[in-house]
């Protein structure tokens, strides 16, 4: 685990503020959802992706399409964008 050396103190609602360095390079924008895990005295914050977003553009869309058993997850954008890459080469 990296050390950024960025404290920041609870506050009495128990929210605590994310850094702006911290959420820009980890691409968190506002109202992002984050899933939160614990592991031994570690509270671990990471940025939620459900299993139907799409894998190109990483949208949920009821469009979304699933290939090879459900391990790809395509919107129509991405498929779009796929065919566009394949057409390139």
């Amino acid at each position: 685990m990296k050390s950024t050396g960025m404290v920041r103190n609870v506050d009495p609602l128990g929210r605590v503020v994310i850094p702006k360095e911290l959420r820009t390079v980890l691409n968190i924008h506002e109202k992002d959802p984050l899933e939160i895990f614990t592991e031994e005295d570690k509270i671990i914050l990471r940025k939620f992706r459900s299993n139907l977003a799409c894998q190109i553009t990483g949208e949920v869309k009821p469009e979304n399409q699933t290939f090879c058993d459900g391990k790809i997850v395509l919107s129509p954008e991405g498929i779009e964008y796929i065919k566009k890459e394949l057409q390139d080469k």
